[in-house]
Formats: structure tokens, C-alpha cells, sequence
């Protein structure tokens, strides 16, 4: 069995959202921290996202979305997730959230939201205690 040490990560921007400031800050942090990153960029769509996540063999797939697409556009990588049997890749998200959407997003399978004043500190420490790099 091939077995990582380090956690892969791919940070992305959904949508049409043109503001990435804090998914290359989320990334750069994550990158300081010592894992292994990926950034796709702005105005990607559910299934490049997905694609990349599955060409790069990630763990985590960071969401950042500013724009209000994202129960659209976070449940979209959730089931094309599962399409791929790619489920066990965990998925986080964050941005400009309403508060009452993200029960619904943890029951579509984002598995945490982090909204704007967030530390990185606690991004970094719930993505150590959290996420485990797959075999």
C-alpha cells in the first residue's frame, strides 16, 4: 500500500466569483504549514474542480465562494464526488456563508465552514485533526 505523510490539498474558486484574496491566502498558510497544495484559480467549474482533485490524488478540496452560488456550487463537488467514488476526499468551504445555510451544507457533506475572521490557525488545526492523508 502507498501510504503519504503529507496531506494534499487543492484550494479552489467556484463559480464566477472574480475575488481569490483569501483562497491564496487559505493557500499559503496551508503551504507555510507543510502540506502539499494545489490552487486552481478563479471561475472553475464543480467538475474541473473534481478533476483536478482526482488528477492530483488530493485529500481535502478547500471551497471559496463569495459570490451566494454556494449550496449550488459546494453540493455539485460533493455528488460528483460520489460519482467518481470519490467521497472519502473530505471537503471544507468558506466565504461569505449565511449562518442558516450551513447545516444544509454539512448535510449535502461539507464537513466544516469556515467564515471571513476565521484564524488560520484554526483552518491549520481542524485540517490536522481532521483530515488524514488517503492510501
Amino acid at each position: 500500500m502507498n501510504f503519504r505523510e503529507k496531506l494534499r490539498i487543492l484550494v479552489a474558486k467556484p463559480g464566477l466569483d472574480g475575488h481569490d484574496r483569501g483562497a491564496r491566502i487559505i493557500a499559503r498558510a496551508y503551504s507555510d504549514a507543510g502540506f502539499e497544495v494545489v490552487y486552481t484559480g478563479l471561475h472553475q467549474t464543480p467538475e474541473q474542480i473534481v478533476a483536478a482533485a482526482l488528477q492530483e490524488d488530493v485529500d481535502l478540496i478547500g471551497l471559496s465562494c463569495l459570490s451566494g452560488a454556494h449550496m449550488t456550487l459546494f453540493k455539485r463537488v460533493i455528488e460528483l464526488l460520489k460519482k467518481d467514488g470519490a467521497e472519502e476526499i473530505t471537503v471544507v468551504g468558506g466565504g461569505i456563508i449565511p449562518e442558516e445555510d450551513i447545516p444544509k451544507l454539512k448535510e449535502a457533506g461539507v464537513k466544516e465552514i469556515f467564515l471571513p475572521g476565521t484564524s488560520l490557525d484554526t483552518i491549520l488545526n481542524w485540517t490536522r485533526s481532521n483530515v488524514k492523508p488517503r492510501a
